[in-house]
């Protein structure tokens, strides 16, 4: 009776016991099949579909597999970052949609990573208790989305030290994004570094694409855009072969920035039509807004300042069209120069007071130099205007980068010598001439000779570059305008209107770095010779 009665309270035991186990590998076999399923869209599709897969995922893995729900949760945060969706993202921080934690998924794309969005309240949120690192990403980030940088950095920064530590890819990715979000490109070029490496000692083609994409983006940021699309280039490739499209298309946009600094445009519209193609289809809003912002760029580049302010206007100003919140920032200094020189300063003044909180809060070691340029190009007062031009190019040298002080030193120089200050005019224009030069920046390279030309101080011996740059409807109206002829004539002998011979000859000024007829005939002449 005894052992009967043993064997029959210990059945029961052994019965619940294995009924729970059951359970539980049902639940981590359809947690896991949603988990999988969340990151092939994550990566390749949708990522707004991604991100509520990936929720479900985490509430059907919570119970039983805590570590893997975490790791779900935290890639939800990526996919909303992705698509710019920051209620979403602080939400899915905050674990309102389920009680999971976070650990191991790869970082955001964060290829732009560094804006502070509007809105969002801090708070302590939930406890992400088991992992220090993930925990520490967790609080900097949600800071920085809440507008509570001061207290980002130092999670942010424990990350940093925990990542090279560790030394396992996925760690040093997010270390990478940390130190973009803090506006330490310096860390965040090694951290990219490191987990490229880590990637391929790994042979993982995903983890390479991803770390990849780091390393493009710290090295434009430092304004080394050959070893950006260097990095780019190979990042598409490896992209590919992972199967995620979703990666390309974020290398795509870098491509064209890259392209848009050198003046290729050819490359910039392939790489831009590119990288849109997917984002538009999977509401890659990071990626798009990159993608625009280099089209602006190159249009810019090439004299055509009232395109670029077109197309970055949306972008940059208030309302639903405007960019990815760690994007559009970063873009405000080309929108104000682009709207100054197309004759429209006063649709500029309204985003120079976001670029001062911008520069304020230090993610972007080269935004006090490009606000101080932004107030030179609107300044009322030649005092003021030269007083910040100089500022601008001191803030340049603390923060390095050869390309921005180049612009800089270029409008400078432009300035000058509207206000004929020749000599100076001449030492600012060669100056940005040799820094364009040296980081392969050709079309403002051009730009800068164009205005050499005009102040008088081209060599005989220097090709002429100036009207080439015009389109041949350009061409033609600044050819009769140089022969004397009013808007009105000009419009009459080309068939057009009045008011585009004066859109198409506003171009031509800007292209030419010229600001009266009487400048254009001399150049036109001086070319035709």
């Amino acid at each position: 009776m005894t052992g009967e009665s043993s064997r029959a309270r210990t059945a029961p035991r052994t019965g619940s016991r294995t009924g729970r186990d059951t359970a539980r590998s049902a639940a981590e076999d359809r947690g896991g099949a949603e988990l999988a399923r969340a990151k092939r869209q994550l990566f390749d599709g949708p990522v707004g579909d991604a991100r509520e897969s990936l929720l479900l995922a985490a509430s059907l893995l919570a119970l039983h597999a805590p570590e893997t729900a975490e790791a779900a949760r935290l890639c939800a945060a990526d996919a909303a970052w992705a698509s710019g969706d920051v209620p979403a993202c602080l939400a899915v921080l905050d674990g309102v949609e389920t009680p999971a934690r976070a650990v191991g998924c790869a970082a955001p794309d964060t290829a732009a990573h560094g804006t502070v969005p509007e809105g969002g309240q801090s708070g302590p949120g939930p406890e992400w208790a088991r992992d220090p690192f993930l925990r520490d990403y967790r609080d900097g980030l949600r800071a920085l989305l809440a507008r509570r940088p001061e207290r980002a950095a130092g999670p942010l920064r424990r990350v940093l030290d925990q990542a090279h530590i560790d030394g396992r890819p996925e760690r040093l990715l997010r270390a990478a994004a940390a130190a973009l979000l803090l506006g330490d490109v310096r860390a965040a070029r090694t951290a990219g570094s490191r987990a490229l490496a880590a990637a391929r000692n790994a042979e993982s083609d995903a983890y390479e694409a991803r770390a990849l994409e780091y390393l493009a983006y710290g090295e434009l940021r430092a304004g080394r855009h050959a070893q950006a699309r260097a990095h780019a280039e190979e990042g598409v490739r490896a992209a590919l072969l992972a199967g995620h499209r979703n990666i390309a298309a974020s290398h795509h946009a870098l491509l064209a920035l890259a392209a848009s600094i050198e003046g290729d445009t050819a490359a910039v519209a392939g790489h831009a039509s590119a990288a849109l193609h997917t984002a538009r289809r999977h509401g890659l809003a990071q990626a798009a807004t990159l993608a625009e912002w280099a089209i602006a760029r190159a249009d810019l580049a090439r004299g055509r300042p009232l395109e670029a302010a077109d197309r970055l206007g949306p972008l940059v100003g208030a309302g639903p069209r405007r960019g990815h919140f760690a994007v559009w920032m970063l873009a405000v200094p080309c929108f104000v120069e682009a709207a100054v020189l197309a004759g429209q300063p006063e649709d500029a003044r309204g985003v120079v007071d976001d670029l001062a909180r911008w520069a304020a809060f230090g993610a972007d070691p080269h935004a006090p130099a490009q606000l101080a340029r932004c107030r030179a190009l609107l300044a009322a007062e030649d005092g003021e205007a030269d007083e910040l031009y100089l500022r601008a190019l001191t803030l340049h040298d603390a923060s390095g980068g050869d390309f921005e002080r180049a612009r800089t030193e270029l409008l400078y120089g432009r300035w000058l010598r509207r206000r004929r200050r020749l000599r100076e005019a001449r030492g600012r224009l060669g100056a940005a001439l040799v820094a364009f030069e040296r980081c392969g920046a050709g079309a403002w390279a051009d730009q800068t000779r164009g205005e050499l030309r005009a102040n008088g101080a081209a060599s005989a011996t220097e090709p002429s570059a100036g009207l080439s740059r015009l389109t041949p409807q350009q061409l033609r109206i600044a050819r009769h305008v140089a022969e004397g002829a009013t808007n009105r004539e000009v419009a009459q002998r080309l068939a057009v209107s009045t008011r585009t011979v004066d859109y198409h000859l506003r171009n031509v000024f800007a292209a030419l770095g010229v600001r009266s007829r009487v400048e254009l005939a001399r150049l036109v002449d001086q070319e035709s010779r």
